[in-house]
Order: structure tokens, then C-alpha cells, then sequence
């Protein structure tokens, strides 16, 4: 006995594996959706980040969600960015249906604690397009130039992108090695260094890669 009708067969679907080493190399976009003022009225936040700076290099606020919007603000965004011919990975974060996300994991995405003191706070509803517009204009500011992301070891995203993490990461060790002069005795086993950027990210990292990590440790 088995089942006689016709059954549809889907292929399997395989993860992107994309690794980024530098800025510009991989962005990932996405689409939150934002309430408006009435029940049942939303407005669509599409954002593109660059998953290496972890800096947001483009967004937009529209009305609906659509692929051909998305397309537009990556054709812009990549005129900005001076993006070349095959330079660069795209990611789309829920592929292949993009469905629009709250504005929780939005902030998980940023690496934006909830619970952080000093950032700007998401309204519950916003009263019409342009006050969305508005806030997220002063949020994305924020983000990329002074919130200190602890993936990139608490460096501001635009620092990264723009590549200034050395300058910044050598300061820190000017001001550490000094601590260490002063006071030797507080530092047990050596002199401090700072935490380093990491060297590569990835979007689906290869199960070959983290076992032999696990096999490394």
C-alpha cells in the first residue's frame, strides 16, 4: 500500500555561504515593519547593512513591501558606496520570501541591546510616514557614528567601514600600556592589549569551517 497520488517534490534548498573580509564585500537587507497610527496600518523600513562594519549604508521608509523598491534603494545604495561591477555579495535575510520583521529583531540584527540606557527608543506607533521618516533619519545616525557595537569590539560601525579601526584600536593600546606602567600590579599575568577586529565574517558559515574550529578548541 502507498500513496498513489501525485506528490509535489520541492528541491532542496541550500544556504548561501557568503564570507566577507572587508567592507563593501557583503550586505544583507531586510524589511521591519513599523506600526502607523491606526489599528492595522504599518509602514515598511528597509535596511541594507554591511555585515563586515556592521554599518547600515542605506535605508528607506515606504508604504508597501515590494522587491522592486528594494531594488531601487540597492541601485542607490550602491551608487553611493561606489560599488563596483562584481564587488560585491548580496543577502536578502529571509530568502526566498521576504516577510517583514518586528522592530525587535530589527535592533537584535544591530546589535542593539534593549535594555542600553542612552539610545534613542523605537515609538510604539508613529502619526504618519514623514515622523518615521524622521526618526529613523536621527536613529541611523546614531547607530552608525557613535553606538559602539560589541561585535565589532565596540567600535562605532561608520570607524570600521571607513577604516579607521586601527587608529582607534592603537590609541587603546597607548592608554592601556600606560595603565600598565602606573600600575603594574593590578595586571596579573601580562600587559594588557586591546580586543582586535575580527579578520572575516560570514552568512552561513560552512559546517566544514565550524567543525574544525570545534576540533581547533
Amino acid at each position: 500500500m502507498k500513496e498513489r497520488r501525485n506528490q509535489l517534490r520541492h528541491p532542496a534548498y541550500t544556504k548561501p555561504e557568503l564570507l566577507a573580509t572587508h567592507a563593501n564585500e557583503v550586505w544583507s537587507w531586510d524589511i521591519t515593519k513599523l506600526k502607523g497610527p491606526a489599528k492595522w496600518t504599518y509602514y515598511y523600513l528597509y535596511v541594507i547593512l554591511d555585515i563586515f562594519s556592521r554599518y547600515v549604508v542605506g535605508w528607506m521608509i515606504a508604504m508597501r513591501e515590494a522587491g522592486a523598491l528594494a531594488k531601487r534603494l540597492i541601485a542607490s545604495t550602491c551608487e553611493k558606496q561606489g560599488i563596483e561591477e562584481g564587488q560585491l555579495g548580496l543577502h536578502a535575510g529571509r530568502s526566498p520570501s521576504m516577510k517583514s520583521k518586528p522592530v525587535e529583531f530589527l535592533l537584535v540584527d544591530l546589535g542593539v541591546d534593549r535594555t542600553r540606557k542612552y539610545r534613542p527608543e523605537f515609538p510604539e506607533r508613529f502619526g504618519c510616514i514623514q515622523d518615521a521618516r524622521a526618526f529613523c533619519r536621527g536613529f541611523f545616525t546614531w547607530y552608525n557614528a557613535l553606538h559602539r557595537h560589541s561585535g565589532i569590539v565596540y567600535l562605532t560601525p561608520e570607524t570600521v567601514h571607513y577604516g579607521h579601526a586601527a587608529d582607534v584600536i592603537d590609541a587603546r593600546q597607548v592608554v592601556l600600556l600606560e595603565a600598565y606602567a602606573s600600575h603594574p600590579e593590578r595586571f596579573v599575568k601580562a600587559a594588557p592589549r586591546p580586543p582586535e577586529l575580527p579578520e572575516a565574517v560570514w552568512i552561513n558559515k560552512p559546517e566544514r569551517e565550524a567543525e574544525s574550529e570545534v576540533m581547533l578548541h
